[in-house]
């Protein structure tokens, strides 16, 4: 699997908490706070689901 890097670029305030959940559950949770991480299929649809918050580059 690829590795990417998972950006968090815009605030969680004033979102659903599914959104708010996925942050965290990504481990992200402040702006401009990154992970590392294996892109898995389920990483993807984190992502996928909050994609107008986080920004993703490939390692």
């Amino acid at each position: 699997m690829a590795k990417v890097k998972i950006t968090q670029v815009r605030s969680v305030i004033r979102r659903p908490q599914k959104q708010k959940d996925t942050i965290q559950a990504l481990g992200l949770g402040k702006i401009n706070r990154s992970v590392e991480v294996e892109l898995t299929p389920q990483i993807a649809g984190m992502v996928n689901k909050v994609n107008h918050l986080v920004a993703v580059t490939e390692l």
